[in-house]
């Protein structure tokens, strides 16, 4: 079983070292490392770790917090596969391989990059018709069956045409009410235009930092541009 443990670490020599090693002892490998955030304080990193068989999810927090000044922000299960792109240089390298699909290509590998489990790419087309232009694999069902193309959602989004890149609270409206009590984590950027919006999604968190949120605006930046490119 693979989980994703967001760690917020100490500035001090040798911690993710001490905490690797906490992990190793109880048979946790470290799959992969991302470091989010850096600050005088110190760093926060999310570690997508893999149980030994039979191991238990409260094995690695007890060994992650066994390293003095080691605090863990969240874990949950990780279950997404991100199509084999791992961070944002990847995602570029996809995003120009197929300029004329860019806005399709970032659905459907934005997760793997932010580590969250899926991926929308949403369009409001008129007032209150918003539209599922792409979804990545494991990406919630927000149509309805009456036969639009692309998918139209169950009800409006308030919070569209968004004009920057921010967190979305499930509260805000437009998405299944069930996502707030599962403690779905949400971001979204523009891709060119408030109308047209990427959507990514974590169940359990953690939350997306202003560093992510970041990065998700500077990914669908580039895609605007290479799609406007490849019409010309």
């Amino acid at each position: 079983m693979s989980y994703l443990l967001r760690l917020l670490l100490p500035d001090r020599p040798g911690a993710l070292g001490a905490v690797a090693t906490a992990l190793g002892r109880v048979g946790i490998d470290i799959a992969s490392l991302a470091v989010v955030e850096r600050s005088p304080d110190g760093a926060v990193d999310d570690l997508l770790v893999l149980l030994p068989p039979g191991g238990l999810a409260d094995s690695v927090l007890t060994a992650a917090q066994s390293v003095p000044g080691v605090r863990v922000e969240s874990l949950r299960p990780y279950l997404a596969g991100g199509g084999g792109v791992s961070d944002d240089l990847d995602l570029v390298d996809a995003l120009t391989d197929r300029p004329q699909d860019a806005p399709a290509v970032l659905a459907e590998l934005a997760a793997g990059v932010f580590h969250a489990d899926w991926a929308m790419l949403l369009e409001l087309v008129a007032p209150g018709d918003m539209r599922i232009r792409e979804a990545s694999v494991g990406a919630p069902k927000l149509g309805v069956d009456d036969y639009a193309s692309p998918p139209r959602a169950t009800r409006p989004v308030p919070w569209l045409p968004l004009a920057e890149a921010r967190e979305i609270d499930p509260a805000e409206g437009g998405l299944p009410d069930r996502w707030a009590d599962r403690g779905m984590e949400l971001a979204a950027a523009p891709v060119g235009c408030p109308e047209l919006v990427i959507l990514i999604g974590r169940p359990g968190g953690p939350k997306f930092r202003s560093s992510e949120i970041a990065r998700l605006a500077h990914l669908a930046g580039i895609t605007a541009s290479l799609s406007r490119r490849s019409t010309h």
